[in-house]
């Protein structure tokens, strides 16, 4: 049996936009992008602002249909999925958002947050509600005596780990986190990455994780790909493309990685 959940075969997408004079054109935001996701692996979607990998986790999660291209999920064609067969993918596939406030309803409590995916599935959770949202809030490491408090109630890092719980509340096989801890303070994206990993490990789901920063991606990543312009132009194991990427582009983003002077490190270390 394959080991690959998602396959992903020359995914497009066009927006029509106007040009000088109103004239019509089209811009490509992704162009003939490939790439497979392998059962519990972690895969990086890298790139500059604007390169086209947010373009194509929307795509993967069906929030937007593709020009072109096929999505295979779990050995089935989902490419354009409806009804009752597109529901249960968006049961198996959840994203977690960049700017958690932006996507947490400021009107709902963390209750209604977490259980709204299960009442868009039919789902009655087992033991009820309560006890589930409880459950959800500890594995997130929320204190559960908070279920009734609304986002705005919360911290950055706190209403990510909400969005987090919301995305597990389904039980699914592929995570897709859109920049999940650009927003956040360092310290903060430290604690996160760490749940992530921890969440991994615990569900075995798999991550598509989309960033911008490589030095996240290399704590988190088994493999990474790397976009330019709506283009993959490397991809491959994450030490291998960290230790000799191929392409120029990818040099150039590993060159931006901030970097300890050796000698100020020594001297750190020294005074204390």
């Amino acid at each position: 049996m394959s080991d690959v959940l998602l396959r992903a075969r020359d995914l497009t997408k066009r927006f029509a936009v106007r040009g000088p004079y109103r004239r019509r054109t089209e811009f490509t935001a992704v162009d003939e992008v490939s790439f497979d996701v392998r059962l519990g692996e972690t895969l990086a979607v890298v790139g500059e602002s604007g390169c086209g990998k947010s373009t194509s986790a929307r795509i993967v999660a069906k929030l937007m249909e593709p020009t072109s291209g096929t999505l295979e999920f779990d050995g089935e064609d989902i490419t354009r999925a409806t009804g009752a067969r597109l529901a249960r993918y968006r049961a198996d596939v959840q994203v977690v958002f960049q700017d958690p406030f932006s996507s947490l309803n400021p009107r709902h409590t963390v209750e209604r947050i977490l259980m709204a995916p299960l009442d868009y599935q039919g789902i009655a959770p087992k033991g009820g509600r309560r006890a589930y949202t409880r459950e959800l809030m500890e594995r997130v490491g929320l204190n559960p005596d908070h279920a009734q408090r609304y986002p705005a109630q919360f911290s950055g890092g706190q209403a990510q780990r909400i969005g987090i719980a919301r995305a597990l509340a389904v039980n699914p096989k592929l995570v897709i986190c859109d920049e999940a801890v650009s927003a956040l303070d360092v310290s903060v994206q430290a604690q996160v990455i760490e749940l992530l990993r921890r969440l991994q490990r615990e569900s075995g789901f798999s991550y598509i994780f989309i960033a911008h920063d490589l030095a996240v991606v290399r704590q988190l990543a088994q493999r990474v790909a790397v976009m330019n312009k709506g283009k993959i132009v490397e991809e491959g194991p994450c030490e291998e493309v960290f230790r000799s990427p191929r392409d120029e582009y990818t040099r150039t983003l590993l060159a931006a990685i901030p970097r300890i002077n050796p000698e100020w490190d020594r001297r750190r270390r020294a005074a204390q």
